[in-house]
């Protein structure tokens, strides 16, 4: 038994001693990857990836503009100053913030008419942390758009979504700089599409969503789930001054026609004949005995305007401009604005149950005119 112990403690040894030398010269083995993090998995439903594409081209705008003469001589008085300081209060340099669109390598931004318009000095502050100052290219008040350059290498650029594949009930995410507390992505739906007769702007299609946009947002940023531009932020509906859930945005079509002819001309130039309309209303067919509810009624005409010259009345009713026919009163504002200066123009108009077809020189569309 003692003999059967002692070889089988032989053996158990040389088993391990072979175990040993073979692990010793064993040729080394491919450490495993390491598994991803779990932050770097986008959990369902979320935005990451649209806002991390989007994010690093919209900016912030800081403006300053002189400060006003004072209309009290008293805040100059040095008792004055001995206990309120040097600088009187009105007397502060004035100054706002709001965002803004990187669209071009070439340093080229948008942003809201009204963000930039009375700015003595525009400075922008990107994502990255960089600062630059900025200039303005062109303004368009009538739509609220305004095209800055900054003179800077390597910008992030936005890309340009298609507004016309946008629908109500689709998640949209604004980015802005809302109440100057820093870069800020909020989401929403599309509310509705096409929204006018606001009084906002002369000319208006607007996005609503319910993406939260507050002071500060202004021209800044409304993308679709994949990071795309749908519009440029431009106002809410409050009573307050703070988000109630109706925003506005200024389409991408609009915003590309606007950016181009202020890139290229500094200015944007729209049609005009002179004439002053309202919308065909059901109490307005039936008091007149029309037939339809498209149009739009021609209400006054500029005296030697081109309306005016083609012989265009008071009382006609604009069915067609070029062919095209008009829905409404911002229907024929637009095809209107989109002829060029300088060009006849088709207009077709009902008259006492007659229509007829005129030809309009169209002339250049001064700002805060009639059609």
């Amino acid at each position: 038994m003692r003999r059967l112990w002692l070889l089988f403690a032989q053996a158990v040894t040389v088993v391990l001693a072979l175990y040993f030398v073979y692990s010793a010269v064993r040729p080394a083995r491919a450490p495993l990857p390491p598994a991803p993090p779990a932050a770097a998995v986008a959990a369902p439903g979320s935005y990451r990836a649209a806002a991390a594409q989007a994010m690093p081209a919209v900016v912030n705008i800081l403006t300053s503009q002189a400060p006003k003469r004072s209309a009290r001589p008293l805040l100059k008085d040095p008792f004055y100053k001995k206990f309120f300081g040097e600088r009187p209060p009105d007397e502060d340099e004035e100054s706002s913030l709001g965002s803004g669109v990187i669209v071009s390598a070439d340093g080229f931004i948008l942003t809201n008419n009204h963000v930039v318009e009375a700015a003595g000095q525009i400075e922008v502050v990107l994502a990255d942390g960089r600062k630059a100052p900025a200039r303005v290219v062109g303004l368009d008040p009538e739509t609220d758009l305004a095209v800055i350059k900054v003179a800077l290498d390597k910008l992030p650029v936005i890309v340009l979504g298609d507004v016309g594949q946008a629908r109500v009930g689709d998640v949209v995410l604004a980015i802005g700089n809302p109440f100057g507390v820093g870069q800020t992505v909020t989401m929403g739906i599309i509310s509705a599409l096409g929204r006018n007769n606001l009084h906002i702007n002369h000319f208006e299609n607007f996005i609503q969503t319910d993406a939260a946009i507050n002071f500060g947002n202004s021209g800044g940023a409304l993308i679709d789930g994949n990071g795309k531009l749908l519009g440029i932020n431009a106002a809410i509906y409050s009573q307050s001054g703070g988000s109630v859930g109706i925003g506005f945005a200024i389409p991408v079509s609009t915003v590309k026609t606007v950016m181009e002819e202020i890139i290229k001309t500094g200015h944007v130039v729209r049609g005009w004949i002179g004439v002053e309309s309202q919308d065909i209303t059901a109490e307005l067919a039936r008091t007149f005995g029309l037939r339809q509810q498209s149009g739009a009624i021609i209400a006054g005409v500029v005296k030697n305007g081109p309306a005016d010259r083609a012989g265009i009345k008071p009382g006609d009713i604009l069915l067609a401009v070029d062919g095209k026919a008009v829905a409404d009163t911002t229907d024929m504002l637009n095809l209107i604005a989109q002829l060029a200066p300088g060009g006849n123009a088709k207009m077709t108009v009902l008259r006492k149950d007659r229509e007829a077809t005129l030809d309009v020189l169209v002339g250049k569309r001064p700002h805060n005119k009639l059609p």
